[in-house]
């Protein structure tokens, strides 16, 4: 996915937009880049690779090189960025995140109506950020040009601009898909994804763009350029999956959601009489575990800590482009507790399940540790759907989800045409699908969150909620 932070002020802003962008490593793994505005119309910038290296590392020995009262950065988990832009409005530096799903038409009608170019990657693709830029240089504004883009795009698209004098524009997708948030402290302002990121700086909440919203941001506050739409489609997986437990989205705690979501899960086995005789309950490091907990207060079980994650080396097993190293990585990553492990009833809560493979060596790794039973909740309903908005996953085919291959092996291409039934439980499709991935993972029980369960935990309207992954619907 990526995150990005922006900070302009009446002093030096390096190490804040060097801290606030590091606290959104956890939304990406493949680049990350930082510009600074100097004051003079020059601007400096660095982009570096940290699919090997974490962020504060590779940027460190950049820092001495930087100044600037006005700043961007980001975590990205698709192409090279933040770019320079030198175009009729201006030079300009430009941060997106978000997914083009019409990324190949739009070039080709960049193209056919212009006698321009692309600066191409190595893949032969274009820089879905370049091609935003592009887009946006189309009008004679940058609200105009961010509109259009916006418009244009099919999937969605939240960015930051920063002018020559140090201006920050921000811009929320159309449908609010990711949260933009802004903080304020004495000497100016900042943008962010994620709330925590500009409080450990010092900063205090100060405004939420809605849905749509283009503001500017200078040290001395900021202007609704253009105002909020009353649509919005924010992504649950912010709360599920993805969100930093200290984050608010919409004024929801994500850590008390997923307590909140735990608890539900439980109450409703309780009441379904489906609770299993369970020596522990523990969650999937690291975010199954606040899931697990609600679970476990609910349910009345002894929460504890099977196995930890080894992660000093290896932050994320998806690092590695090897499938096989990344399998390999995984499971070196899993440290047993012997004493909670062996002739125990286990049972385990993730915050999803997607593909299954790594859950399916986890309980391996577990039975082979000496558990006496394995059980596994999902913290969400099954995924039916790649999603085509914020692309939380590298999934590029429907059927690399264990949901959709295991309604093709069960009903065949017949079988998509009754997805609901598959997603419900209380259906005979529904039982049949959890059963037959119960049994293929090795679980002794699995069962997974409701929608409307999810949707209850996390407490706002849920009109206002991307589901698109579970439901198809946009």
């Amino acid at each position: 996915m990526g995150g990005f932070f922006g900070a302009t002020s009446k002093h030096d802003v390096v190490m804040d937009v060097f801290f606030g962008v590091d606290y959104h490593s956890h939304l990406g793994t493949r680049r990350a880049g930082m510009v600074f505005a100097n004051g003079d119309g020059s601007f400096n910038k660095e982009i570096h690779s940290i699919e090997n290296t974490p962020f504060r590392t590779r940027f460190e020995d950049d820092l001495p090189h930087f100044s600037g009262n006005s700043g961007i950065g980001c975590i990205s988990d698709t192409d090279p960025q933040p770019l320079l832009v030198k175009s009729h409005l201006g030079v300009f530096a430009v941060t997106t995140v978000g997914a083009i799903n019409n990324h190949a038409e739009l070039v080709k009608s960049y193209l056919d109506g212009c006698s321009t170019q692309f600066m191409a990657l190595s893949s032969g693709d274009v820089n879905s950020t370049e091609l935003v830029a592009a887009l946006i240089n189309q009008k004679d504004s940058y609200v105009e040009g961010i509109r259009f883009a916006q418009e244009v795009v099919d999937g969605s698209l939240t960015l930051l601009v920063m002018t020559e004098d140090g201006t920050i524009i921000a811009a929320r997708d159309r449908l609010g898909r990711l949260p933009v948030i802004m903080g304020k402290n004495t000497e100016g302002y900042c943008v962010s994804f994620e709330s925590f990121a500009y409080h450990k700086l010092g900063y205090e909440d100060c405004y939420e763009l809605g849905p749509a919203e283009i503001v500017k941001i200078t040290p001395d506050g900021y202007d609704v350029l253009s105002p909020a739409r009353g649509d919005m489609k924010i992504c649950a997986f912010l709360w599920v999956y993805y969100g930093y437990p200290n984050s608010n989205y919409e004024g929801v705690n994500v850590e008390v959601m997923r307590y909140r979501n735990g608890e539900l899960m439980a109450q409703g086995e309780r009441e379904r009489d489906a609770l299993p005789e369970l020596d522990y309950v523990a969650g999937v490091p690291d975010s199954g575990v606040p899931h697990a907990i609600g679970y476990a207060t609910t349910s009345g079980v002894p929460f504890a800590r099977p196995f930890i994650k080894y992660t000093p080396t290896w932050p994320r097993s998806f690092m590695p482009g090897n499938q096989d190293v990344r399998r390999r990585v995984a499971t070196m990553k899993q440290i047993p507790v012997p004493e909670l492990i062996a002739g125990k009833r286990l049972l385990f809560v993730d915050d999803s399940i997607v593909r299954g493979t790594q859950l399916a060596n986890t309980v391996n790794f577990l039975y082979d540790s000496g558990a006496k039973e394995v059980h596994m909740r999902s913290a969400c309903p099954p995924i039916m759907f790649g999603c085509k908005y914020l692309s939380f996953s590298r999934n590029k085919d429907d059927m690399d989800l264990i949901a959709r291959r295991t309604v093709q092996a069960l009903e065949g291409d017949a079988g998509h045409d009754h997805l609901d039934e598959y997603a419900d439980p209380t259906t005979e499709r529904g039982d049949c699908l959890l059963s037959t991935i119960c049994k293929e993972l090795g679980f002794d029980s699995l069962s997974y969150q409701t929608l409307e369960g999810m949707l209850d935990a996390i407490g706002i309207d849920p009109a206002h909620v991307c589901t698109y992954c579970w439901t198809g619907k946009e």
